[in-house]
C-alpha cells in the first residue's frame, strides 16, 4: 500500500470518528473535584446506548448504581438493564475486592466497558460519581437533553481519600432549613465524595430538635419575632412575651430519615447541642438553666457578649443536659456528639452563689477551669454512651477534656496545640472554610459579614500546616471539614 492510500485510510477513519460523534478528550477537559490521587487517560470513548448493561453483584449494589442510572435515564431518554452476568462488551460492572481500603476505589474506562473495583459502598459510589463528573454536564438535566454524546474518555482513575473526616457544618439555628433541603445537601455532599453533615441543631436564635423530655425548646425555643428583613446585628432585643413567627424544628421522626438516608449515601450525620453558652433559645423555654434566671425571648440576630447561658453550680444543669443528650443519641448513631463550648462570656459565673459555691467545692482557681469542670463532666457522661465528644477551640481554656477531638475555627492554633497534645482535630478555620463571607463582587451578592473568601482559597485550603510536627500532622490527627 503506498503513502497516498495509507494517508487516505487515516483521513477516512478520523472523519468516521468525527461523523460518529466521538470526542477525543484531553487530560485539561478531565476536570473532577476533588481530583483524583491517580489518572490517565487513553485514546477512544466508552457510549452509552440503550443496548449498555450495568453488572451487579447483589441488591445493594442495585441500591448503589440507582442514582446514576436514574440521572442518566432521564436526562439521555435512553433506558439501560441491570443484570447479574456481565455480556462481552457495552456494560458498567461494579467488582468486590477485600484488599481495597474502605473508601478507596479504581474506575478503567475503555471503549468495551467501564469497571468499577472496591471493597464496599463507599467506594462504588465514589466511583459512580466521578463517572457522573466524566459525563457531559446535561446529566444533571432533570429533562431529555437532545443532541448530546452520551460517553466518557477511557481513563484510568485510582482514588482514595487524605483525610478520614471530610464535611460540611449547615447552621440550621441562625437559618433553618427544613428536611428536603437537608436532602439534598446530602447528595452535594456524597457527589464531592465528602462524609460528613455537622448540623448545628442549637444556638441562641433557635432550638431546632425535638426534644420530647422537654417540650418548651420548640415551642418557645425553636421561635423568634421576625426581624429578617434587618441585617443581623441590626436586630432589636426581644421581649419574652413577644411571640415568635420565624423558625421551626425538625421532628426526631424527620431526624431519623435524614439520618438513613445519609447512611446510604456515606455520610456520618454528627449532631451539635451547644453549650455552656449560645443556649438564649433554651433559657428563653426554661429560664431556670441560667444563673440568675431572668426571662429573656429568643434573639433574632446577633448576641454579643453571650452573658445568657447554663449555670454550672446547679446540679439540675448536668441533669438538663444528660436528658437532652440521651434522647440525641438515640437518634444520631454518630460516633460524635458536638457539644460546642465556644464564645462563653462568664460574667454570671464570677458572681452566682451556685457557681461560686462549684468553684470552691471542686478547688477550681477560675471561671475558665470551670468551663473546663463543665466540658470534662460533659465528656465522661458522652463517654460512658459508647460516644465521643467534640468541641471548639475554646474547649482548650482551662485545660482540654482526656479525650476530646477539638475543631478549631479561630484560625489553626487550637488545632496545632490540641495535636501536640495527642488529640484528633478538625480544621475549619474561620479564614478558609466559613461561608457566610463575600464569595464574589461584593455589589453582585447577598449582603454578608465584612470579608472576601473566594472559592479558590476554599479549594486551595490544606489542614495540615507547616508549624505541625511530624507525630502532630500524622494523617489519623488533623481532619478538614
Amino acid at each position: 500500500m503506498n503513502k497516498v492510500n495509507r494517508l487516505l485510510i487515516i483521513v477516512f477513519i478520523a472523519v468516521t470518528n468525527v461523523c460518529l460523534g466521538q470526542k477525543v478528550f484531553t487530560q485539561k477537559e478531565i476536570q473532577i473535584i476533588p481530583k483524583p490521587n491517580e489518572m490517565v487517560l487513553s485514546d477512544g470513548v466508552f457510549g452509552f446506548s440503550n443496548e449498555t448493561k450495568f453488572v451487579i453483584n447483589d441488591n445493594a449494589q442495585r441500591d448503589i448504581t440507582s442514582a446514576l442510572i436514574n440521572k442518566l435515564e432521564k436526562a439521555s431518554g435512553l433506558k439501560f438493564a441491570v443484570v447479574l452476568k456481565a455480556p462481552k462488551s457495552n456494560f458498567v460492572q461494579l467488582i468486590i475486592d477485600d484488599s481495597f481500603e474502605k473508601e478507596a476505589y479504581e474506575l478503567k474506562v475503555s471503549k468495551k466497558s467501564v469497571v468499577i473495583t472496591a471493597k464496599g459502598s463507599a467506594g462504588f459510589m465514589y466511583g459512580l460519581e466521578t463517572m457522573r463528573q466524566l459525563l457531559p454536564i446535561a446529566i444533571e438535566s432533570e429533562i431529555v437533553v437532545a443532541n448530546t454524546i452520551w460517553e466518557i474518555p477511557a481513563i484510568d482513575i485510582k482514588d482514595k481519600p487524605r483525610f478520614q473526616w471530610r464535611g460540611l457544618m449547615l447552621d440550621l439555628s441562625r437559618h433553618f432549613f427544613n428536611k428536603e433541603y437537608i436532602l439534598k445537601t446530602i447528595d452535594r455532599l456524597a457527589m464531592h465524595k465528602m462524609n460528613v453533615l455537622h448540623l448545628h441543631l442549637v444556638d441562641d436564635q433557635g432550638w431546632r430538635i425535638e426534644i420530647k423530655k422537654y417540650p418548651k425548646l420548640t415551642e418557645v425555643g425553636a421561635w423568634r419575632v421576625n426581624q429578617e428583613y434587618k441585617a443581623w446585628n441590626a436586630r432589636a432585643v426581644n421581649s419574652p412575651t413577644d411571640k415568635g413567627s420565624y423558625g421551626g424544628f425538625l421532628t426526631q421522626k424527620e431526624l431519623k430519615e435524614i439520618v438513613k438516608y445519609a447512611q446510604s449515601k456515606n455520610v456520618e450525620v454528627i449532631p451539635e447541642i451547644e453549650m455552656p453558652a449560645h443556649v438564649s433559645s433554651a433559657i428563653a423555654a426554661y429560664p431556670e438553666l441560667s444563673c440568675f434566671e431572668n426571662a429573656i425571648g429568643a434573639p433574632s440576630g446577633g448576641v454579643w457578649p453571650i452573658t445568657d447561658i447554663y449555670c454550672v453550680g446547679k446540679e439540675s444543669t448536668f441533669e438538663f443536659l444528660e436528658n437532652v443528650l440521651t434522647e440525641v443519641m438515640e437518634i444520631f448513631p454518630s460516633q460524635y456528639i458536638h457539644i460546642g463550648g465556644d464564645e462563653a462570656t462568664k460574667d454570671h459565673w464570677k458572681t452566682c452563689p451556685n457557681c461560686q459555691k462549684r468553684i470552691q467545692k471542686e478547688g477550681l482557681r477560675d471561671v475558665n477551669e470551670l468551663q473546663s469542670y463543665f466540658i470534662k463532666r460533659i465528656e465522661q457522661f458522652i463517654i460512658s454512651k459508647n460516644k465521643k465528644l467534640i468541641g471548639w477551640d475554646e474547649i482548650l481554656e482551662g485545660g482540654l477534656a482526656p479525650e476530646a477531638t477539638v475543631m478549631s475555627w479561630r484560625g489553626t492554633k487550637g488545632g496545632i496545640e490540641a495535636a501536640e497534645q495527642g488529640h484528633d482535630v478538625i480544621m475549619t478555620p474561620e479564614s478558609h472554610c466559613y461561608f457566610n463571607f463575600y464569595q464574589g463582587p461584593q455589589n453582585e451578592e447577598p449582603l454578608a459579614f465584612n470579608a472576601f473568601l473566594p472559592l479558590n482559597k476554599v479549594y486551595a485550603f490544606d489542614p495540615v500546616v507547616e508549624s505541625m510536627t511530624a507525630n502532630s500532622s500524622d494523617i489519623d490527627h488533623p481532619i478538614p471539614i
